[in-house]
């Protein structure tokens, strides 16, 4: 009597649960002395009132619920195909696949004909995006059932995940990633519980330098599954295309350790090994003024990689800077631009570009870089390396005194006289009197250049106004225009710089020749 108390309680237990939800069974108030006839007289009846009211509870979608009464069914039968058909269906519901297809591979183990069954493993195949498992339940459905209408969609989902299968692979091997990543929305959209589609777009994302959204993709699939090779390798390539190479290594170890035969994370952990080694014995080499050594070493670790943006933008400042101590100047410029083309926000490299475009009087290229290098930071430096770019660009755009008399910009006083003496006597148009017109223009124009160069470079005051910059234009030269120099030609010799010369009523300047030897 004690045996049928208790089971007798487990069926008011059941009842009330759905009759609370869906009013399905009534209620069922049973005490020890309640009739015999009412109580199940086999496991298989209590089973089978457990599956009715676990069904009870599925049509109304209470899928949780449902789920312990049949599990609770499947025990008290472990042998019946429908009760796991069942509890498989309540695990689709529930977005749990793996789980479904257990059950359902369960299900037609125990009945071979079982063909809900089979459409319950095709379905949770294609969300899981197991293409073997779905082609071979086909064929056991068509085996079954030749004419079964009801897997028009699935097969369908088929057909679409092979071709973008396919698409993808061959996108994959010609590293056309953005083609890989749609491809993968395709079948994610047809197997949204299929973990590899996701990987597969995850780490493509990685290689187009979209880490965040990889990063979400991978962590989502680690939520759930921690030990998930591709995920966590997906995880270390985003850390070593982010440049942090030591973490990136130890993902690719645990991967190794989790799946001692992944090719991929064997390849990317020697990678970030060596990118690593290479990197800091050109750090060294450089430090030590090993400068081709330096420069060796850094090359060596730009092909370690073409794809690691944030590293190679790195590598190539730094062979830069090296090429810049090598006064290398258009190499340097080169890698500074190959560093901003990976990253186009890197400063250094622009400050650096722009040095050795100053060094190199590219002075427009220099003020341009300098006027970007203050957009992305204000500071009181690079303000004033602007103004100095600027500054430098005015004067480049005057005539250059110094060029036209042959001195250096620290000749003293008495190179500069030197040199206007014999450079005035050379472009003297007396000397060219029987050139062609051609060549006296040109002579005439050398020999008032002269002139004004000797007459703004002998003035301390316009010399030193000259040499700070002062826009020409606004003063300096103002009074140049009108210049004579014929008048600065005599006054020079005039005042005993010049030596011996003679007056004459010929030549090109009337009352004045000289004696050219």
């Amino acid at each position: 009597m004690e045996a049928k108390c208790s089971v007798s309680r487990a069926l008011t237990s059941v009842s009330s649960l759905a009759s609370n939800m869906a009013d399905v069974v009534d209620d069922i108030n049973m005490d020890c002395t309640v009739n015999d006839e009412i109580i199940p007289k086999s496991a298989q009846e209590l089973a089978e009132l457990k599956k009715e009211n676990g069904n009870q509870l599925y049509k109304i979608k209470q899928y949780r619920s449902a789920l312990p009464l049949y599990t609770e069914a499947i025990e008290l039968c472990p042998d019946a195909a429908s009760y796991y058909g069942n509890r498989s269906a309540c695990y689709m519901m529930l977005n749990l696949y793996q789980d479904a297809l257990e059950d359902a591979r369960k299900s037609v183990q125990l009945d071979s004909a079982f063909v809900k069954g089979y459409i319950r493993i095709l379905k949770c195949a294609i969300a899981l995006g197991d293409m073997m498992t779905a082609e071979q339940a086909v064929k056991s459905i068509k085996s079954l059932e030749p004419n079964n209408n009801s897997i028009k969609n699935e097969l369908a989902s088929l057909e679409i995940l092979n071709k973008f299968e396919a698409d993808g692979a061959k996108a994959y091997d010609k590293k056309e990633f953005r083609t890989v990543v749609y491809c993968m929305d395709r079948c994610i959209g047809q197997s949204p519980n299929c973990s590899r589609y996701k990987t597969m777009k995850a780490e493509c994302l990685a290689y187009l330098g979209r880490f965040e959204e990889s990063q979400e993709i991978v962590n989502g699939i680690l939520h759930s599954d921690k030990g998930n090779a591709e995920a966590i390798y997906v995880r270390g390539l985003c850390l070593f295309y982010e440049d942090n190479i030591d973490s990136a290594s130890n993902h690719f170890m645990q991967v190794l350790r989790l799946a001692p035969d992944h090719g991929k994370a064997k390849e990317m952990y020697k990678k970030a090994k060596l990118l690593k080694r290479k990197k800091e014995e050109g750090n060294d080499a450089f430090k030590n003024c090993r400068y081709q050594d330096a420069l060796n070493l850094y090359t060596e670790a730009l092909e370690v990689d073409t794809f690691n943006k944030k590293t190679n933008a790195k590598l190539y400042f730094n062979r830069a800077t090296v090429y810049s101590k090598l006064n290398n100047l258009q190499k340097a410029i080169a890698d500074c631009t190959s560093a901003l083309s990976l990253d186009e926000n890197y400063l250094k490299a622009l400050l650096r570009r722009a040095k050795c475009y100053m060094d190199l009087g590219e002075y427009e290229e220099a003020v341009r870089d300098y006027e970007k290098a203050c957009k992305m930071d204000k500071n009181r430096e690079n303000k004033r390396l602007l103004q100095d770019a600027k500054l430098a660009l005015k004067k480049s755009k005057r005539k250059d005194y110094y060029k036209i008399l042959g001195v250096e910009r620290n000749a003293t006083d008495d190179e500069i006289k030197k040199a206007y003496r014999k450079r005035a006597l050379v472009h003297h148009p007396d000397r060219h009197a029987n050139a062609s017109d051609a060549e006296k223009k040109e002579q005439e124009k050398k020999f008032k250049e002269l002139g004004e160069a000797y007459g703004i470079l002998s003035d301390p005051k316009k010399k030193a106004r000259y040499d700070s910059g002062q826009d020409c234009e606004d003063g300096l030269d103002a009074g140049m225009h009108d210049f004579d120099p014929t008048q600065m030609f005599q006054t020079f010799f005039t005042n005993g710089h010049g030596g011996q010369f003679s007056y004459s009523s010929s030549g090109s300047f009337p009352g004045f020749s000289f004696q050219f030897s």
